[in-house]
């Protein structure tokens, strides 16, 4: 099974919303992660 950016986006942005719901304080590490790791899987680092 192939997982790809485009499955891993919206399951990624699903799970940071719930948290950031939850508890509003993690928002700058959910983002945080996010950009490293769409940064990461942008340039081809994990494959």
């Amino acid at each position: 099974m192939s997982v790809d950016l485009v499955t891993i986006q919206p399951i990624v942005a699903l799970i940071a919303g719930i948290l950031i719901l939850i508890v509003p304080r993690i928002l700058n590490y959910v983002v945080a992660f996010y950009l490293i790791l769409i940064g990461i899987l942008g340039l081809g680092v994990i494959s």
